[in-house]
């Protein structure tokens, strides 16, 4: 068996798929996407397959190792993002080779369902107490949103108190046996960081999420030591490597991307390197369905899973949905907030190719906003 094919797809709101045909006609489906900078990543598809046209799928470390290693400049979130999608659809294959799902692959399942937590407020975070209600009725057991929209450097007593008053609205709504979780986005600065989280503490976020920019790794120590809050990083991070700092500074829980960190076969070693800290993992996930399944399968069989990140009814899904590609949306039902396990082969999940192809011919150029302050310069979006 070699792989014979690989095209990419550009489909609103904000991502691309990869698909990889092998010679017998399996196909394996990936996620590689720079969320505001997809075109890049799919030109480095193009050249990581000059290399995976014509070799044996089933050979996935050793791809991993070529993709990653190979050229003499290495790193980076194009590339990473790029061999992510490879790697989750190689995976694909493999499981449909053998008739398998991958968490069967990777040891077999530590857990049954998954729980999972339901994105609100959006990007200038409003009508929190509305939106978390919705999202209890719908039977989620956790939330998450962003703790403030543009922030200034110094904030004033104002901001401070809009983002307390939205964690204080938010555990009036979810109780003592629900959690939510506080993300900053980078957009607070560490000066900001260290006022607002221990006066956060009465409300027991979850975790406070990029409670600064992963410029600021140096700070994070302080940060961890600053309240009883767990901190949790890791979207921007895109190896193991990157991981260590922030886990030997106290971080207790990690977000990479399977998207970004290069795909299933390195969240997997980025789980076993944050157990050894005592670290949990909540996968950072904002984006299409080939994405959280992959996200599962390593979730199915990480015994330091915590909770998943899922995109639908998420903000930034204007145009279509994460079900509008998937032919069976089974896998992506929720009971009680939780995603169940299956045991589809691959990734588990169905993708409607008519529809991707379709969307495809539109394509999409989704960009990130660029914030200012009041004096017209650039804030942290």
């Amino acid at each position: 068996m070699r792989i014979s094919r690989i095209e990419t797809f550009l489909a609103p709101p904000r991502w691309m798929f990869c698909r990889v045909e092998t010679d017998d006609g399996l196909v394996g489906w990936g996620e590689p996407v720079v969320e505001g900078r997809a075109e890049p990543v799919r030109a480095a598809v193009d050249v990581l397959a000059e290399y995976l046209i014509g070799q044996d799928p089933m050979r996935i470390e050793d791809h991993w190792q070529v993709m990653t290693k190979g050229g003499f400049y290495r790193g980076g979130p194009v590339l990473s993002s790029a061999v992510a999608g490879l790697d989750q659809a190689l995976w694909d294959i493999k499981g449909k080779a053998y008739g398998q799902p991958v968490h069967q692959l990777l040891g077999g399942p530590v857990r049954s369902k998954i729980r999972a937590y339901a994105w609100v407020g959006g990007d200038e975070p409003s009508e929190i107490r509305e939106a978390v209600t919705a999202q209890v009725e719908a039977g989620f057991t956790a939330v998450k949103m962003n703790g403030t929209g543009r922030m200034t450097p110094l904030a004033t007593r104002a901001e401070i108190r809009d983002c307390l008053r939205r964690a204080e609205t938010a555990r009036e709504v979810l109780g003592e046996e629900r959690d939510f979780g506080l993300d900053f986005h980078g957009r607070v600065s560490p000066a900001n960081a260290r006022r607002l989280l221990p006066l956060l503490a009465e409300y027991a976020p979850m975790f406070v999420e990029e409670p600064v920019l992963s410029d600021h790794m140096n700070v994070v120590a302080d940060l961890v030591n600053a309240s009883n809050i767990p901190i949790a990083l890791g979207e921007r991070l895109y190896t193991r490597r990157e991981f260590l700092a922030p886990l030997e500074s106290g971080v207790a829980i990690v977000q990479p991307d399977i998207s970004h960190a290069g795909g299933i076969s390195e969240l997997r070693r980025i789980a076993a390197l944050a157990e050894v800290y005592g670290a949990q993992i909540a996968p950072h996930c904002p984006l299409g369905p080939v994405a959280l399944a992959a996200s599962l399968q390593v979730a199915f069989t990480t015994p330091n899973f915590l909770i998943q990140e899922q995109s639908i009814g998420i903000h930034y899904n204007q145009g279509a949905e994460l079900l509008d590609y998937v032919a069976d949306p089974e896998p992506f039902r929720f009971h009680a907030g939780s995603l169940v396990r299956t045991e589809r082969p691959g990734l588990g999940v169905d993708i409607d190719e008519a529809a991707v192809r379709a969307a495809d011919k539109s394509g999409h150029a989704w960009r990130n906003p660029v914030w200012r302050h009041d004096d017209a310069s650039f804030a942290e979006w």
